[in-house]
């Protein structure tokens, strides 16, 4: 679904101008320097309409987190969210994943953070995805060994999907789930997550933990995706269905 154009977009970023990192590729090895004495460094992809972004940062409040977007129309709202919280403790981007080696220097980064990112369903257009091989070495590049990939969805097909990505790039994967919120609310909700509550959805998530025999973009070839098609672009059939059933037993 395509985002609604904001109104006075250019006076509402340039009210929130101090959150923006406008030169990402002159901060490499230098993220800390935003906010000394912090604990972490934490990057957030695709942060949309900011909850999730300004919820986790109030949590965290001596770590630094970067929200990356590229829609300007989700990301002004992200920043309002923030500045609005007064939290002085994250910063965005306007750029592309595929240029975070460009942005971020050899384990400078302790934790990732991917909620509910386009699934890319057709095979031709794997390579597009957050999870596939390509992103997840740029990622290994970044974060030390025993830094962390924190992966929500409501998209069972991609979950599982990314989770094997994850075991043959010899990743750790901890925490797995299918049903996140099954006893109850677990964690910091994005805006679509809460949607996806209400409406009884599952959602999928795990933990992958960057090893010693974790590849970095360097390592050579990468694994060529065949047959890589999701059956359901957003998981939401075999998820409602799910519901439908647990609700005729009650």
């Amino acid at each position: 679904m395509r985002m609604r154009k904001r109104h006075n977009l250019v006076p509402r970023m340039e009210r929130c101008a101090d959150k923006l990192i406008s030169d990402p590729d002159k901060m490499i090895n230098c993220w800390r320097n935003l906010m000394p004495g912090c604990t972490s460094l934490w990057l957030e992809l695709g942060c949309g309409k900011g909850r999730f972004t300004a919820d986790l940062a109030a949590s965290e409040p001596e770590t630094l987190l970067i929200a990356l977007e590229r829609v300007p129309d989700a990301m002004i709202i992200a920043m309002e969210r923030v500045k609005n919280a007064g939290l002085d403790n994250v910063r965005f981007i306007d750029a592309d994943a595929k240029l975070l080696p460009e942005f971020f220097g050899q384990a400078e980064v302790d934790r990732i953070f991917i909620n509910f990112c386009d699934p890319w369903p057709k095979s031709r257009d794997a390579k597009l995805r957050l999870t596939a091989p390509s992103f997840l070495r740029r990622y290994s590049d970044i974060l030390p060994v025993g830094g962390e990939i924190h992966f929500k969805t409501d998209n069972a097909p991609l979950f599982d999907w990314s989770a094997e990505r994850f075991k043959e790039e010899n990743w750790e994967i901890r925490e797995l789930t299918h049903d996140l919120h099954a006893n109850g609310l677990v964690g910091i909700m994005t805006d679509y997550e809460a949607k996806f509550y209400a409406d009884g959805l599952k959602i999928n998530r795990l933990v992958a933990v960057k090893t010693a025999n974790t590849p970095g973009k360097a390592a050579g070839p990468l694994p060529r995706l065949k047959n890589a098609s999701l059956t359901d672009a957003r998981g939401y059939l075999e998820s409602t269905a799910a519901f439908e059933r647990r609700k005729k037993q009650e």
